[in-house]
């Protein structure tokens, strides 16, 4: 097709897709592909000079241990069973919103102050929503894959600016994924009574 790519970004692509069709099935080995993914788009988004993007990934491999710990002790201390699906909490939303902003602000301000990036404000969005998006996957909130299809659509035309050609492509497929993961953690999510117990208890 007349693009330039490279071996990164092609692993990029292909552990990427196998990581978010993996947490779509709620299956655990998600993580530790995502991991390996997180590795390669360090390399791929520093050289595109996406630096908030390059950055955001080790955080990620940080957030991704958080989550295989959280998704097999089901989040609690003392405790081995499988964390349920739920609904995000007011209070949870809130709370992801302010740090999302503050996030977002502080750097764009960074990103256009001490980095050569074009595109500081769009980087930093990509990158909140990300992180919002991220935490709530660990904690297995429903709404979490609404934060991911909104940075999808925003990183989509990014990497196509980018000249990221096959990254691009590959969000693609995430945001259709994203779609598949919000429709199958929904059909999972506990019955009412069960949900009013499980907030009973929290």
């Amino acid at each position: 097709m007349g693009w330039q790519t490279s071996w990164t970004e092609i692993l990029g692509f292909v552990t990427g897709a196998v990581c978010v069709w993996l947490v779509a099935r709620q299956h655990i080995a998600n993580w530790p592909i995502g991991i390996a993914n997180n590795v390669f788009f360090i390399v791929l988004f520093a050289q595109a000079g996406l630096y908030a993007d390059a950055g955001l990934q080790i955080v990620f491999i940080a957030l991704a241990a958080y989550g295989w710990w959280s998704w097999t002790h089901g989040g609690g201390p003392g405790t081995l069973e499988a964390l349920p699906v739920r609904r995000t909490k007011a209070t949870e939303w809130a709370a992801l919103a302010a740090a999302g902003a503050v996030a977002v602000l502080g750097l764009t301000v960074l990103l256009g102050r001490v980095t050569d990036s074009t595109v500081p404000f769009w980087d930093a969005l990509t990158t909140g929503l990300s992180l919002m998006a991220t935490y709530g996957q660990c904690r297995k909130l429903l709404e979490s894959w609404w934060l991911w299809i909104a940075a999808d659509l925003v990183y989509i035309p990014l990497y196509v600016y980018k000249g990221l050609y096959l990254t691009s492509l590959l969000y693609v497929v995430f945001l259709a994924l994203c779609v598949a993961g919000l429709t199958g953690w929904r059909r999972a999510l506990p019955a009412r009574g069960v949900r009013e117990a499980l907030r009973a208890t929290a």
